[in-house]
């Protein structure tokens, strides 16, 4: 591909814009939302049942034994319940739910999640555009917990959601998840949502397993990516891909350069893992472009080419999005060319 075109201008000053939050959303497109085609579509029943107190209330292995037998779904799939362990496990559970500093942080976390409506009404919402889209999607009874970071963040599959609420307290939590900065500010209330809608589109996204191209990795993540923005259509870009106000608004004006970058350093088509995780993978920023372009670029740039597909294709459904396997298909009749204003 010629790239004669992108011109390398300077990474444009960057500014804030606007305060980062989730704006409600009504059955018309809102302010600041995107267009959605689900937005009459059916309610769906959410099963939400807090474990929270009950989790609190074990003083005793018996009490983590009966603990387990009121919900055996839950420890079946969440806690990994075997009878070969059942007596380490009901230890375990003792000892977390009895530790004075996850009692401090359950505390938080109900301050934090003090609605069981209002989070029953975001899942209600996020489920019945899944439902819409994917007839067949089963909506799973949801449980919340405290987990003290021992487990998932989010466990999801047919049969349960588990959401384990302490990773997203917040940066005023007494104790957060041992991850990086940029990593830690996707562990809000508010980026709850996202980062469920993401975990259920890996149903649905279809990849080939020898397709192991930076291509791939970045049109497969921007499937994801779009797929939540879909189910989310009043979640700004910033929420959904975790990063600040800043450095969206530099992605923004500097597109050009970016997909720059990618096509004078022949990164396409590399199957080099180092190099997949350099710019696809976690990291705080990715200097080989600019020291403030911020990581997993590459996700956003997958998420730009699959936004150009389906503008250039409205008969194509999210479905049939989800379902194609081909990368370079999704380039080639996307016409993804970012230009300078200038040009």
């Amino acid at each position: 591909m010629n790239t004669n075109n992108f011109a390398w201008r300077r990474w444009l000053p960057l500014f804030l814009v606007g305060s980062l939050g989730l704006a409600a959303c009504n059955k018309g497109p809102a302010e600041g939302c995107r267009e959605d085609a689900a937005a009459d579509a059916a309610a769906v029943s959410v099963r939400l049942k807090r474990l929270e107190q009950p989790f609190f209330a074990i003083k005793t292995s018996s009490d983590a034994q009966r603990f387990m037998d009121a919900n055996p779904v839950f420890a079946r799939y969440y806690l990994q319940r075997q009878p070969a362990a059942e007596k380490e496990l009901e230890n375990g559970l003792t000892q977390l739910a009895t530790n004075a500093a996850l009692q401090q942080l359950g505390r938080e976390t109900a301050a934090a999640f003090p609605d069981s409506a209002a989070l029953r009404h975001d899942l209600g919402e996020l489920f019945r555009r899944v439902h819409h889209y994917f007839p067949d999607f089963r909506v799973p009874p949801a449980n919340t917990y405290v987990s003290g970071f021992l487990a998932k963040d989010i466990y999801v599959n047919d049969s349960l959601l588990v959401m384990s609420l302490d990773w997203f307290v917040g940066p005023k939590a007494s104790k957060r998840p041992d991850l990086p900065q940029y990593m830690l500010r996707r562990y809000t209330p508010a980026g709850l949502m996202p980062l469920l809608a993401h975990n259920v589109s890996s149903k649905y996204n279809r990849h080939e397993l020898t397709a192991n191209t930076m291509l791939d990795a970045m049109v497969h993540e921007g499937k994801a990516l779009y797929f939540a923005s879909q189910m989310l259509p009043c979640a700004p870009d910033s929420l959904l891909m975790g990063y600040t106000r800043r450095e969206m608004v530099g992605l923004e004006a500097n597109e050009p350069r970016v997909w720059g970058h990618f096509l004078e350093k022949n990164l396409l088509y590399s199957t080099t893992p180092f190099l997949l995780q350099k710019y696809v993978g976690e990291r705080p920023n990715v200097p080989e472009i600019d020291k403030t372009c911020p990581g997993r670029v590459g996700q956003w740039v997958g998420l730009q080419i699959v936004r150009k597909y389906m503008a250039q294709h409205p008969g194509v459904s999210l479905g049939r999005l989800m379902a194609e396997k081909n990368a370079q298909r999704i380039l080639n009749e996307s016409h993804y060319r970012p230009m300078n204003e200038s040009k």
